[in-house]
């Protein structure tokens, strides 16, 4: 074989395997029998580094908020944290109509 030589699938196979053009493909070997995979995508596929880097902040914003305990709960249930986020809701505006007066 050469070098970067192009690999053909025949419809016949391609069809029932679900690969379409331009999917990416993994080539495993185990005892002499090449298994050709589609490759799965990993979270750097999906974004752009910009994108990464605004995401990777946004964790490490929010790993700085649990380590310093600026987190509320755990609650036991979904209704126990919606009645917590209503009165903490009420608080602000409160808050915010005595701050405005």
């Amino acid at each position: 074989m050469k070098n970067k030589t192009p690999l053909v699938v025949p419809p016949a196979v391609r069809k029932p395997a679900g690969l379409k053009v331009g999917d990416k493909l993994e080539f495993k070997v185990s005892a002499g029998v090449i298994a050709i995979l589609p490759k799965l995508p990993t979270a750097d596929d999906d974004y752009t580094p910009a994108q990464r880097r605004v995401i990777d902040r946004g964790i490490a914003k929010g790993l700085e908020d649990i380590r310093k305990g600026r987190v509320h709960g755990p609650f036991e249930t979904a209704h126990e944290a919606i009645a917590h986020l209503r009165a903490h809701t009420r608080s602000r505006k409160k808050a915010a109509l005595l701050k405005s007066s």
